[in-house]
């Protein structure tokens, strides 16, 4: 019996080295290999390192930036806390700088920061509202000897003593854990200084009036005025002018034509005093008084009084390794240098001694005195 030959066609299947050979690419075998192929870079990133990243997804937990990595960067936990205001403003398709907090997690996914962001947003925020005069409420945090430490949106601020309304004095303690309504009235970036004023809230009427009345005092104008505060560095004195209480500084220099040292020897906190008015602050509202300015000056007709050889009676107010400082009337002093004082001859604070006028320096406002000796030692005048 013949067997019939089977009808079926044979496929004859082609060889990898023939498909091979048929493509005109190779298909990578390592992911070193796709990356040469596809020209994609993959950046090594490490800690604090600055990116700039796209907004691709905002949740409430987290805020997905495309940084050209293998994988998406995330702002998470106390990241997404630290920049919650600016995070707000955020939306998808947005520029933003992140730094690397972590470039590769447990997960494989990059940890990043908005806080540089976020307080360059802050500035810019509080660099707007000085311009405008717009108040923010801020958090107290700590009282120091200047006022009160603030946070302010996640930054650090500050209101000084003298920025606080009459409501708040020797209170400030008061405020710490409380929201406190102010007005930014200096930002500096730079400096990382961040003040604010409480006053300019509390007291706006007040001081909208007092900046008038400021108009119409004039340099050299006098006044009535009362001590209201004794500093190392001078006294407060309260004037009135158009019917509105304005305060300036009578710095220790212009208390009095002698030496000062310590204010309080001189005025006590509401004592009346005439003052004149030296400058005005158009910025701060505060006024530059003098006390010693509205009596003559000792030192205009010094030679004509006090001619040189004149014999004078003084006393020692001051010693000092040169010599000897001798107090001849309120706001005259001469030195008796220490080779115009004999080795046998001591001289203490207190001492009455009498003197001769050897020079006078009016300009510089200087004396030079010397002993009456009843006996003088060879050379001495």
């Amino acid at each position: 019996m013949t067997k019939k030959k089977s009808s079926k066609k044979v496929i004859k299947k082609s060889s990898p080295k023939a498909s091979t050979k048929r493509s005109s690419k190779k298909q990578p075998a390592t992911m070193e290999d796709l990356l040469k192929q596809t020209k994609y870079q993959l950046r090594g990133w490490k800690r604090g390192d600055v990116v700039e990243g796209i907004v691709v997804e905002k949740t409430k937990g987290a805020v997905y930036l495309d940084i050209g990595g293998k994988s998406e960067g995330m702002i998470i936990d106390r990241e997404m806390k630290a920049a919650k205001d600016f995070i707000k403003e955020l939306a998808a398709g947005d520029k933003v700088e992140a730094i690397i907090t972590q470039p590769e997690n447990d997960k494989g996914q990059t940890l990043l920061s908005l806080k540089k962001a976020a307080a360059d947003y802050l500035w810019n925020q509080f660099e707007e509202k000085l311009k405008t005069g717009e108040s923010v409420r801020v958090l107290g945090k700590e009282v120091n000897r200047g006022g009160l430490v603030v946070e302010a949106k996640s930054l650090q601020g500050f209101i000084p003593a003298s920025q606080f309304g009459s409501q708040w004095v020797d209170k400030i303690e008061r405020l710490i854990g409380r929201q406190v309504e102010a007005k930014p009235i200096e930002v500096n970036r730079e400096k990382n200084r961040l003040i604010f004023s409480e006053r300019e809230v509390s007291e706006a009427a007040l001081l909208k009036a007092q900046e008038e009345a400021l108009k119409k005092v004039k340099v050299d104008d006098t006044f009535q005025g009362e001590i209201a505060g004794a500093m190392p560095f001078g006294f407060f004195v309260k004037i009135e002018a158009d019917e509105v209480e304005l305060e300036g500084l009578v710095h220790i220099s212009e208390i009095s034509w002698q030496r000062v040292e310590d204010p309080k020897e001189f005025y006590k906190v509401g004592d009346k005093v005439k003052i004149k008015v030296l400058a005005k602050d158009k910025t701060t509202g505060k006024l530059n008084l003098s006390i010693k300015q509205l009596k003559p000056d000792p030192w205009q007709k010094i030679e004509k009084k006090y001619p040189v050889d004149t014999k004078v009676k003084g006393e020692v107010v001051r010693l000092a390794p040169f010599g000897a400082f001798v107090d001849l009337e309120e706001g005259i002093e001469g030195l008796i240098h220490i080779s115009k004082i004999p080795a046998e001859k001591s001289l203490k604070e207190g001492d009455k001694v009498e003197c001769y006028i050897e020079s006078i320096d009016q300009e510089g406002r200087r004396m030079s005195l010397g002993l009456v000796l009843k006996e003088k030692p060879v050379g001495y005048k």
